[in-house]
Parts: structure tokens; sequence; C-alpha cells
């Protein structure tokens, strides 16, 4: 069978980090938590765990998990988000692949629990995530804070049965936060990448997000939550856009 490591980044994960790493008992033969400077309880969960655990300043998403790849002592990896944790369907469907690996890389379905709901509709499900991979298969992409493991060309995607359970925001005000925070670090993103803002982006762009989120992909059918979490889709981009324009006009 072989070797596994787990890798995680965390920062005051002290919510959900013993659900996580406790789903990885058995699972992975290591576990490496790339920290960032925790002022919560995150370091002492870590140390009853007994993980290898290094402190890094935070660089953005991307950048903290492709450092937290070259930490793994193995060469086969499993990527965790410190409020994330494998179901009991996963860990088995883990194990069997551990024992038969097939492909360059696994994907499996990401389940969202957002103010105490399990979503399973709009943009939020299946969500589908590739975090099982050989090491060197690809790397961490995208425009942070939505990174994604690209495979390089060529290599080969499986599927994981069970879900990749993910506690997401508690309350409403910790979504309202993140929004700000999010739509802020996009914009950023897509400033240094020298996308530009535009009168119709900000109208149109916010308006399908909703659209697509609520009513193609079915948001209506979980309730108030899904209602509100398609709003909520709507305003993030809406800032995204805002901010992104803004940008561009102070540095005229």
């Amino acid at each position: 069978m072989i070797k596994l490591s787990a890798v995680i980044i965390t920062y005051n994960e002290e919510e959900h980090l013993e659900k996580c790493l406790t789903s990885l008992t058995g699972i992975a033969d290591e576990i490496i938590v790339i920290d960032s400077f925790s002022t919560d309880s995150t370091p002492n969960i870590c140390k009853a765990f007994n993980v290898t655990f290094i402190q890094r300043a935070f660089e953005g998403y991307i950048e903290q998990k492709n450092y937290a790849i070259t930490q793994a002592n193995y060469n086969y990896i499993i990527s965790l988000d410190g409020d994330e944790a494998l179901s009991k369907p996963l860990q088995k469907s883990v194990l069997e692949t551990k024992k038969n690996w097939k492909f360059d890389g696994y994907y499996c379905k990401r389940l969202n629990n957002y103010c105490g709901q399990w979503i399973k509709h709009s943009d939020w499900y299946p969500d589908k995530k590739l975090r099982l991979f050989k090491k060197n298969s690809g790397e961490w992409k995208g425009i942070n804070p939505h990174d994604c493991y690209t495979l390089k060309a060529g290599n080969r995607a499986g599927k994981l049965d069970g879900n990749l359970l993910h506690w997401i925001y508690k309350d409403y005000q910790e979504h309202n936060l993140k929004v700000e925070r999010f739509s802020s670090i996009a914009a950023e993103a897509y400033y240094k990448l020298g996308k530009k803002s535009s009168i119709w982006k900000i109208i149109y762009r916010p308006s399908w997000a909703f659209f697509k989120a609520y009513f193609l992909r079915l948001g209506f059918l979980d309730g108030l939550n899904g209602f509100i979490i398609c709003v909520q889709t709507y305003n993030v981009t809406f800032l995204k856009y805002i901010k992104l324009h803004q940008l561009w006009k102070n540095n005229e």
C-alpha cells in the first residue's frame, strides 16, 4: 500500500480542526500543517495529534498550498483546509484508492454546511474538488481566493465516493465579513492580472451569478438559506468589480 501525506493550511481553525485531523487518523501516514501564525488554540490542537507543525507567513491560498506540498515526505498527497473533514464513505474510498492507485489525481464532492444546514444545490454542490493526487502531477492555480489543484496536460483524474465535509459559515455575520474580505482579495488579484472592470460587468456579472445559482442550479430548493447564499453570490461579484474599478481609478 502506498504512503500518503496529508497537508493542511490553517489560520485560527480551532472550531473545526479537530474534526479535520480526526478524519485523517488511520488514513494519512503523516500530517503536515502549514499555519499562518494562528492566535487561537490551533497550535495546541495540532500538538495533541502529533502533526508536523510549520509556521509560515501567509502569502495567498495558492502560494500556501503549493508550499505545503513541498513539505510532504511521500509522493501521494491529500490536501485539506482546516475547516474540512473526510466523511466515512470518503475515508473508505481513499483507503481503497491507496491499495489500488490508478490515476494521477482524484476528485471528490464537497458538501458545505451553512449556518447549520447542509446545502445540496446552487453552486455549492456537488462542488467538485481535486484533493488527492500524486506529487508533481500538477499545482495549485486559480485567482485568489479561488484556488484549485490543476493536473498537468496529459494526466488523468478519477473519482472518489463520499463527500468532503466543509463547515463554511456558522452565521450570517461571518458570511458578510468573508464577502467583504474575499471581494477585496479577488479585486486585487484581478488588478495584478490586468483585468478591467466596466459598468456592463458591474451590472451583468453579479446578476448572471445570482440567476445561474438560484434558478439554473436549483438554489431555491435549499429554502431561505439557499436564497441568502445566492444573494451573497451576487454581492461578492458586485463588490469585486466595483473594487476593481476603484483600484484602476486610484492608480491612473
